[in-house]
């Protein structure tokens, strides 16, 4: 997935252009709201990983840990996305969902 995304870090506006699955979670965590995400919901191997580099590139994400049942109980990082995005545009969606 490659997109255009604009948003607002500290009092300036930035626009960039993000590719792959950095484009996809970015775009993953601005669909999901306050509600965020988390790995069990949309299985991407290495997401702590795309979180990481986004916020290297400035985005504000935060993490809470949460239990999880069943066969392999445990906790998991759910993520949501602080930084005001004021646009979005998907350029292509290449062979990521």
């Amino acid at each position: 997935m490659k997109i255009h995304v604009t948003y607002l870090c500290g009092l300036e506006v930035r626009t960039i252009q993000l590719k792959a699955r950095q484009g996809w979670t970015l775009y993953q965590l601005t669909k999901a709201g306050r509600r965020g995400i988390t790995s069990l919901e949309r299985p991407a191997l290495r997401l702590a990983a795309y979180v990481h580099n986004l916020r290297k590139r400035g985005f504000t994400i935060e993490t809470e840990m949460e239990q999880h049942g069943g066969a392999y109980k445990g906790r998991h990082a759910r993520y949501r996305l602080l930084t005001q995005i004021l646009a979005v545009q998907i350029l292509s969606e290449g062979g990521t969902k």
